[in-house]
């Protein structure tokens, strides 16, 4: 009896069907097409085109020959089984499952079968695209110009062509075991294949082939993969240091080479199988290969590693340490560092100083940690403003002949505290920051303040800034729409007039078309530029707009330092960004250590070999980008050339002024100097024994200065041993320090960065410097790595040892217990390092700042410790003097008389003999606690707090200004 025929579905309904799921579909990928499309009107605004196209061609090509591989191989394998399935099948268990799959597909098999080709495919093929950095750098791989140690191979081998083929058999291997998972499918439901329990022929002979020429391509692609993980094994992490150790030279290797033989042999065997009965051939294969992994590849490389190479591991290692040694070097840029003797001697004097007396002018008083937030007290100007950051930079000011050691900070738009929220201020009229403030670095006035080279709004003073608009900065991150109908604020005037602009430059994508307006709408997901009458024709969509960000969608593929800094150079703000180039491939090299790197830098992942190849610069007003190659050698960057000739400027087109400001990389610096400490070892025994191994001098510790007893006054613990000053933190190490100071055995000073190194030990234990590091920014020697050398077995103070002699200095203590009032507090800077000579200073600043309204950081005390003695003086040059009998100017002035603030009241007469009761109280506390006299102590110590109290309370002004009229007491 026929079946009835089922209804044909109504075409209309089909239509509309398809109408509204394609109309749902573009709905719903509005904003993606939006993003695309505007994405594509960036990259034309800044030029970089060919990136764009370059980086989307790539993931496009990618994702379409995976994807149509996949789908060709796919298909082919199902349509072979449709071929070779049974026509009759003889009655089975199964059978009743299989007709119902065979009525149900049989008349739309083609369809079925593309349709799961299709859809494995693009699960398997578009994700691809991700590889398109691999990919990138195999079609434009460079020579190295050098072979690694143990397969004689050009190290570009290892960098741009290893990672894609591995990735491409890896990928190909899972590729055909799927194929081979669904194709086995399909012959049973083609009745192909039978169940166990089934008395029939299990599978057919034809479907026997099929399978063994899929196994067959599996082993032979499994014996590729083999064939490349040797050189895997270069960037083995199993032995003492990382590259291809003893067990992996003489049982990892030997054993892989093993498997290719044994995968082969597989191969082979498969083969034979289409023509023999049964799967004994093939069971065989299968089960060698599954013992030899685990026996060669696994369990013999440990019985190596376990009792011959750990019992006698630095004979059987020496051979590899010293690769490792070699290639850690080369890979970081450490191979040609200048070590040099420091012959340390505490033999300085006035005259020394006096012939270095521009390195005492340089010195860094203002830490950047701290000048913020004077900058933003001071210089603000509108609550509208902020200052993000602060760097430090070298500028000839005041007609000097020689540069002299600066703050800068860029003065940038706060978006959070516009004078109203709406559409028209956040977008139209509030759309920059303006100028920007230079102070010296070691410049200090009367009432502790930092002496402005510029500053104020409209920006007044040296180095002129004439285009003082910021569009693009640290933290621009909102969008912005210039030339609209609305002007645009800049300042206000001192007679409370509201200064306005328009906007002149190059920067922003235009808004010329109603497709553009729409598509910035969706992409800002805000209607306003598409339905606003203040925006017109000529207006302008600026985007992306925060440096850091800006520079990382113009050039994915290259890695950043975290700090960004600003540069005035021909009345323009143009901001630097170091970028680098890394990979984690380089044969023997040792990963990276990364400790103590900020979280937002680009170093903060896994690589064993980097360059500062790069150096960009952001107009802070029309948001132009220029990529200087820098380090022309890197054959990574010559790989990025050749794939984007268009992003890239050669370093000879950039100006001499600006080469004046650049700076040797902070990240960079990090990584190399964590990395000295044990790699300035070359012998290999003394390397493994790493007992003359450095570390990263422990960070003294920064910021408020606190007691130690919870409840207790500042005044009152400040004066005990370990309570005036925070304590380090364990596994917290100095910062980098840059600093305008001549070296030893030099003639000129040098813009450079320094760190010091102290000996490795166990618990972080305070420790005597071992050596320090600097490397050069200055155009002439850029890059140039020292390291200045202790003389071994001789005791030199390290920077936490030198916290403790402050610490333990009484006199000192004190002054600064007279400071920490409940009004005020005290907050300490940096430790500096500055070598004068053969001898070494360490300096410290501190600041005030009041605890109550508008706190305002000034610096008041300079501590500089020399040998054993540590002093402390309203200016460093007093500290100085104290020290040496004379030293020369430095740019602080004198402490005066504080301005006075309006309607504050006037310093009581009796404020100078309160200030000297409480020091000679505190002077009582300590030798009664000397003497043992607890009760004595705390009764001094309570009448000196009482006596500061009664001084602050007298004057009616913050500790910090008390102070200042007072003498300065003697240390």
């Amino acid at each position: 009896m026929p079946r009835p025929r089922l209804p044909r579905p109504n075409r209309r309904r089909v239509g509309i069907l398809v109408i509204a799921s394609l109309a749902f579909f573009l709905l719903t990928s509005l904003r993606g097409i939006a993003s695309f499309y505007t994405d594509y009107l960036w990259f034309d605004e800044v030029g970089f085109n060919s990136v764009w196209r370059g980086v989307l061609g790539a993931k496009v090509l990618l994702a379409a020959v995976f994807t149509a591989v996949f789908f060709a191989g796919m298909w082919a394998s199902l349509t072979i089984a449709d071929r070779v399935a049974p026509r009759f099948r003889p009655v089975g268990p199964e059978d009743e499952l299989v007709q119902r799959y065979r009525e149900a597909v049989g008349p739309h098999a083609g369809a079925v079968r593309t349709a799961v080709s299709a859809l494995f495919a693009l699960i398997f093929g578009l994700g691809v695209s991700s590889q398109w950095q691999n990919w990138i750098l195999f079609q434009n791989a460079t020579s190295f110009g050098e072979k690694d140690a143990q397969f004689s191979r050009d190290i570009g081998f290892f960098v741009f062509r290893l990672p894609f083929l591995s990735f491409l058999v890896n990928w190909l291997f899972v590729a055909l075991v799927i194929i081979t998972f669904v194709t086995i499918v399909a012959h049973y439901l083609n009745g192909g294949i039978r169940l166990p329990q089934a008395s029939l022929e299990r599978v057919t002979a034809a479907v026997k082939t099929h399978v063994s020429v899929l196994l067959a391509l599996m082993a032979l692609v499994k014996a590729a993969g083999y064939w490349l993980q040797r050189f895997e094994l270069s960037m083995s992490t199993r032995g003492a240091v990382d590259g291809p150790t003893f067990t992996d030279v003489n049982a990892q290797l030997p054993a892989i080479r093993l498997l290719i033989f044994i995968s082969v042999i597989a191969f082979v065997l498969f083969l034979i199988n289409i023509f023999v009965r049964g799967w004994l051939l093939p069971g065989l294969a299968v089960g060698l290969w599954v013992l030899v992994s685990v026996l060669a590849g696994g369990v013999y490389p440990a019985f190596i590693q376990k009792f011959r190479v750990e019992p006698a591991e630095v004979t059987k290692e020496r051979p590899y340490i010293q690769r490792n040694i070699a290639a850690t070097t080369k890979a970081f840029g450490m191979d040609k560092v200048e070590e040099k003797a420091f012959n340390y001697s505490e033999d300085l004097g006035a005259a020394d100083l006096q012939q270095n007396a521009e390195t005492i002018r340089n010195v860094r008083l203002w830490d950047p940690r701290f000048v913020k937030d004077t900058y933003q007290r001071l210089q603000e100007i509108r609550s509208y403003y902020r200052f993000n950051d602060v760097d430090v930079d070298r500028y000839k000011v005041r007609g000097e002949a020689t540069q002299t050691q600066t703050i800068v900070s860029a003065r940038e738009l706060n978006p959070d505290d516009l004078p109203s929220s709406s559409w028209v201020n956040t977008r139209l009229s509030f759309t920059h920051g303006y100028g920007a403030v230079i102070s010296p670095a070691n410049a200090v006035t009367g009432d502790g303040q930092p002496d402005f080279l510029v500053k104020d709004v409209p920006p007044v003073g040296e180095p002129e800034i004439t285009q003082p608009r910021i569009y693009y900065g640290e933290q621009s991150n909102a969008y912005a729409i210039v030339g609209s109908k609305q002007r645009e604020i800049d300042f206000q005037s001192p007679t409370g007039r509201t200064e306005t602009s328009r906007y002149a430059g190059k920067g922003g994508v235009p808004m010329n078309s109603l497709v553009r307006r729409f598509a910035f709408a969706l992409r800002f997901g805000d209607i306003n530029p598409l339905i606003s009458n203040l925006v017109t024709p000529s207006s302008r969509a600026m985007y992306v707009r925060d440096i850091s960000e800006r520079v990382r969608k113009a050039a994915p593929f290259l890695r950043y330092d975290a700090d960004p800094y600003p540069v005035v150079l021909n009345g323009r703000i143009m901001w630097v960004q170091d970028a680098f180039t890394s990979t984690s491939r380089y044969p023997y090299s040792q990963r990276a250590n990364t400790e103590n790197l900020p979280a937002t830098s680009g170093l903060n992942t896994r690589f064993n070999y980097v360059r500062n190849s790069v150096k960009v610069t952001i107009d802070a007003y029309d948001g132009t980008l220029k990529f200087y190659v820098w380090d022309e050698t890197d054959p990574i960057i010559k790989a990025y050339q050749k794939a984007f000739p268009s992003l890239f400027t050669s370093k000879a087109a950039m100006s001499t002024d600006l080469k004046d400001h650049l700076r040797y990389p902070e990240d960079l610096f990090r990584v190399q100097t964590n990395m000295y400490g044990r790699y300035h070892i070359t012998d290999p025994a003394d390397f493994y024994n790493s007992s003359d191994a450095w570390t990263v001098a422990q960070d003294p510790g920064s910021g408020p200065i606190s007691g130690v007893d919870a409840g207790a006054s500042t005044a009152t613990t400040a004066v005990r041993p370990g309570g005036l000053l925070p304590q380090p933190t364990r596994g917290a190490r100095m910062d980098p320090t840059y600093l305008l100071l001549r070296l030893p055995e030099e003639e000129n000073e040098s813009f450079l960065i320094l760190r010091p190194f102290v000996p490795v030990s166990s618990g972080d234990k305070q420790q005597n410097l071992s050596a320090f590091m600097t490397a050069k920014s200055d155009p002439a020697e850029y890059g140039k790595l020292q390291v200045f050398v202790m003389p071994r077995g001789e005791q030199i103070d390290g920077p936490t040892l030198v916290n403790s002699r402050i610490q333990s200095t009484t006199a000192i203590s004190r002054e600064i217990s007279l400071l920490n009032t409940e009004n005020s507090r005290v907050m300490q800077g940096n430790v500096l390092v500055v070598p004068i000579k053969n001898s070494l200073l360490y300096i410290r600043p501190l600041y005030v700042q009041s605890n109550v309204a508008n706190p305002l950081p000034e610096l008041r005390k300079v501590v500089v410790v020399f040998g054993k003695r540590a002093v402390m003086g309203d200016t460093l040059q007093q500290a100085l003097q104290q020290l040496f009998g004379d030293a020369p100017p430095t740019l602080e002035q004198q402490p005066g008389a504080p301005t006075p603030t309006p309607g504050a009241a006037p310093v009581a007469p009796n404020v100078q003999s309160l200030l000297q009761q409480a020091a000679d109280a505190f002077k009582a506390a300590d030798d009664a606690l000397r003497a043992g006299d607890l009760a004595g102590y705390q009764a001094k110590v309570k009448q000196a707090q009482a006596l500061v109290e009664q001084a602050a309370q007298a004057s009616g002004q913050t500790a910090s200004t008390t102070t200042t009229t007072r003498p300065a007491a003697s240390a």
